[in-house]
């Protein structure tokens, strides 16, 4: 069980602040049913209240620094995240967002860059599903790998973007 104070990855919330452990007071609400009050990171004024036994949405500690530098030096080699059913991709990249594991998001971010970088080059435009999520992704990611490092957002995203978009990384 979180504490208060504690900071956490919340679904596709990303980072949030763990405000309160209490119960709640409303109408048809157990009196004895425990519930987390949660301020989303860098967004003052933002609350999402969820069961502390919530089994749908996923609810973890923030990856640590030394993991989180294992991930950035190892992204290049990293396996761009698998579609099984290009027809159902949207499935796959909210199941993966969802999900919140750093590794598959880090797949999920390598794959639709070098998929939007293919189709500029050819003249064709990225569907517009496929950039939503790569923002999602982007957005989670950089920002617990930010916090975890206690660097920025923009210094982790541009380590990212550089290694990712060097030429031996591009799809031919």
């Amino acid at each position: 069980m979180f504490k208060k104070g504690d900071y956490i990855v919340y679904g596709s919330t990303g980072v949030c602040e763990v405000l309160d452990v209490t119960t709640m007071h409303m109408d048809g609400i157990p009196d004895d049913k425990l519930y987390y009050i949660l301020q989303p990171y860098q967004k003052n004024g933002s609350e999402v209240f969820t069961p502390v036994d919530n089994k749908r949405t996923v609810m973890r500690n923030i990856i640590p620094p030394l993991k989180a530098k294992e991930l950035l030096e190892s992204m290049e080699d990293l396996e761009d995240f698998k579609v099984p059913v290009q027809k159902f991709r949207e499935d796959s990249y909210k199941k993966c967002i969802r999900g919140c594991d750093c590794r598959e998001m880090m797949g999920l971010i390598k794959m639709l860059h070098h998929k939007k970088m293919d189709r500029l080059a050819h003249g064709k435009n990225f569907p517009t599903t496929d950039e939503r999520y790569l923002r999602i992704a982007e957005d989670n990611l950089i920002q617990e790998l930010a916090f975890s490092l206690g660097t920025s957002k923009e210094k982790i995203s541009r380590y990212i973007y550089d290694r990712i978009s060097s030429p031996a990384h591009q799809l031919s």
